[in-house]
């Protein structure tokens, strides 16, 4: 059955995309659904509820598991390529950061990402596309589009590509946003951070966790698909309004 256009444009946007990736589809179905947001599979099926097992199908979830395993283990090897002589909780600290949801959200951005980013008329009225979690997710997706339709080898070129600024720009180790606020709050006399997850959403095999930090009469907000990332991006929130020293 053929995929029905979902946005004004569709077409034009996600062969745009494909020029900046420097990746042509041989399967482009694949990079379609990488490009579907939950709330556009959901509109594409008129709305109709579906069980709780069948939620998110059509949307780029599934492609976003796998996406993020891929970025992961690629940029790992590139790691260990390019820093032959740290150890491994300065490859970590690195690692963590060019897979945060900000940077993939930075990245998405650079790539024009939003523009090809199917959402139901709804969402897209207030900016949902282009909000840093939908875009990070879709980043992922899209490598995970690639790995399927060519396999490693162009998925690499995708991610050296992209994050090589980043990476160039990493003169040390980054400090965790945890330690770094801990020893900032430490540093002026202050009570260590409290950490409270104050909300968890989303599938099973994706879940939301939202994590609050308190310290030094401020809150800071984080969002991640796991409570240690949804921790450090609290605490990253909390120190830039801090004034504290920044992680990245």
């Amino acid at each position: 059955m053929k995929r029905p256009a979902l946005f004004a444009g569709e077409a034009s946007a996600v062969t745009a995309l494909q020029d900046r990736l420097d990746y042509q589809f041989a399967n482009p179905a694949l990079l379609h659904e990488a490009l579907t947001h939950r709330s556009a599979a959901h509109q594409n099926a008129g709305g109709r509820r579906r069980p709780q097992k069948a939620r998110g199908m059509g949307s780029n979830e599934r492609l976003e598991f796998i996406g993020d395993r891929v970025l992961g283990l690629l940029m790992a090897e590139w790691l260990l390529e390019r820093y032959p002589a740290e150890q491994e909780g300065a490859l970590g600290s690195r690692l963590a950061h060019l897979v945060s949801r900000t940077t993939l959200a930075e990245i998405a951005e650079r790539i024009d990402l939003p523009a090809s980013l199917a959402v139901a008329t709804h969402e897209a009225r207030v900016g949902v596309q282009s909000t840093a979690n939908v875009v990070a997710d879709a980043l992922e997706a899209v490598l995970g589009a690639v790995f399927l339709d060519g396999g490693l080898a162009p998925a690499r070129n995708i991610v050296r590509t992209a994050w090589k600024p980043l990476l160039d720009a990493q003169a040390r180790p980054p400090k965790d946003p945890k330690t770094a606020l801990q020893e900032w709050v430490l540093g002026r006399g202050q009570s260590l951070p409290v950490y409270k997850t104050i909300g968890a959403d989303g599938p099973s095999h994706a879940p939301l966790f939202v994590v609050q930090v308190t310290a030094g009469g401020r809150s800071g907000e984080g969002r991640a698909g796991n409570k240690r990332a949804a921790e450090s991006a609290a605490a990253a929130d909390l120190l830039e309004q801090l004034g504290g020293p920044q992680h990245g």
